[in-house]
C-alpha cells in the first residue's frame, strides 16, 4: 500500500463477496495502511430474488449512521457494463443498483480479481505452505486459483512498481487429463456435459462428478452424498471418498501448474476457495506438488515457485477494500 493510502485512515466503505451460495457483506476501514474488516454478515444468496435486497438488508441490520459513500463488491462471474448476472441464481446486480441505494461511488469486481488484490495484504499466518519452502522470484507476478462453488482464477501481474489484477474466467477452460484414469473420468463426464471444463471437476459440484465417475469406472455402488460429506469421509479414512479427494488434489496440482505457466506466476501460486482449507491434511499427502511441477521440460521453471493455501476466512474483502479506497481517493 502506498503512503497515500496511509493517509486514507478514517475512511469507511461497504465491501462484499457474493457468490451462488453465500453473500457476505462487511465494513472496511484502513489503519496504518492496512484494511481492517468488521461487522461481517452472511446471507443465503438463493433466498433472495435480487442482489439489491441483500445489500438493503445489510444496511437495515447494521443501521449505519452515516451510510458509507463507497461500495466495492466482489462477485462470482463476469462483469459487463457494470453488471453481473449470476447464472446459478437467475438474478443480476449492477453498480447502478448500488448507487440507487445511496452509494455515491460503486464498483463490482470479479471475486478472483479481489483475491489477487488481497495477496499483498495477507500475513504469513493467513497462508499454509504446500511442499518444500520456495522463495519464488521477488516482485514477480503471482496467481491465485481456487475450487469452491465454482472454480476461479486470476493473477496479480507485476511490472516494476505497477501491479494489475486480472479478471478472468479460467475455470471454464477445458479439463486436460493427466493419466489413463483421468481420461476415463473425462469420457464419463462428457456423456453428461458437452464441454468438460476445469470447473466440472474442481469445484463442489465437480467433486460429486469426479466421485461418481470414479465409482462407475471401478464398478463401485456408493451414495455420493454432498461435497462436504465426501471430504469429511475422506478425512476420516473412508477408502472410496479418500481416493476421490486424493485424485481431486492431484488434478488441482496439475491445473495449478498450468495456470502458473499461463500467467508466468514466478512469484507464487495461491490456492483459495472454500475447499482447499478444509482438506489440508489430504493435500499435504497427495500428488499435488508433484503434479504441479510435472510439466516436462518446464519442471525447472515450476520447481522454485511456492504453492500456498489461503487460510484467511474472507480474503476477497481485503481486495475489495483496496478498490474502495482507490475510488474514494
Amino acid at each position: 500500500m502506498t503512503d497515500a493510502a496511509k493517509a486514507g485512515d478514517g475512511f469507511c466503505a461497504l465491501v462484499g463477496d457474493i457468490g451462488g451460495t453465500h453473500a457476505r457483506l462487511a465494513l472496511a476501514e484502513f489503519h496504518d495502511g492496512k484494511p481492517v474488516i468488521s461487522d461481517i454478515r452472511e446471507f443465503p444468496s438463493p433466498a433472495y430474488s435480487n442482489g439489491r435486497d441483500i445489500v438493503r438488508d445489510y444496511l437495515s441490520q447494521t443501521a449505519l449512521k452515516p451510510q458509507p459513500q463507497t461500495a466495492a463488491i466482489a462477485v462470482a462471474g463476469p462483469i459487463t457494463n457494470g453488471s453481473v448476472h449470476f447464472t446459478n441464481l437467475g438474478w443480476a446486480l449492477s453498480e447502478n443498483d448500488l448507487r440507487e441505494l445511496g452509494f455515491a461511488k460503486a464498483r463490482l469486481l470479479n471475486d478472483f480479481e479481489a483475491l489477487a488484490l488481497s495477496i499483498r495484504h495477507l500475513s504469513p499466518g493467513d497462508l499454509h505452505r504446500l511442499g518444500a519452502a520456495q522463495s519464488g522470484v521477488s516482485n514477480a507476478t503471482v496467481a491465485v486459483i481456487g475450487p469452491g462453488t465454482g472454480f476461479g482464477a486470476s493473477a496479480l501481474v507485476r511490472n516494476g512498481t505497477v501491479a494489475v489484477a486480472m479478471a478472468a474466467e479460467g475455470g471454464h477452460a477445458s479439463f486436460a487429463p493427466g493419466d489413463d484414469v483421468e481420461r476415463d473420468v473425462l469420457r464419463v463426464i462428457a456423456r453428461r456435459h458437452s464441454h468438460v471444463s476445469i470447473e466440472r471437476i474442481l469445484s463442489g459440484p465437480g467433486l460429486l462428478n469426479l466421485h461418481a465417475a470414479l465409482n462407475e469406472i471401478e464398478s463401485v455402488s456408493a451414495d455420493a452424498g454432498s461435497p462436504a460429506e465426501i471430504t469429511g469421509r475422506a478425512l476420516n479414512g473412508e477408502p472410496h471418498c479418500r481416493r476421490t479427494v486424493l485424485r481431486f488434489c492431484a488434478i488441482l496440482g496439475s491445473v495449478a501448474g498450468d495456470f502458473a505457466l499461463y500467467y508466468g506466476a514466478r512469484g507464487g501460486m495461491f490456492i483459495a476457495g472454500g475447499i482447499a482449507p478444509s482438506i489440508v491434511p489430504i493435500l499435504e499427502m497427495s500428488d499435488f506438488r508433484r503434479r504441479f511441477e510435472a510439466k516436462g521440460r518446464f519442471n525447472v521453471y515450476l520447481a522454485p515457485i511456492p504453492t500456498q493455501i489461503v487460510m484467511h476466512a474472507h480474503p476477497a474483502f481485503l481486495g475489495a477494500a483496496e478498490i474502495a479506497w482507490q475510488m474514494s481517493a
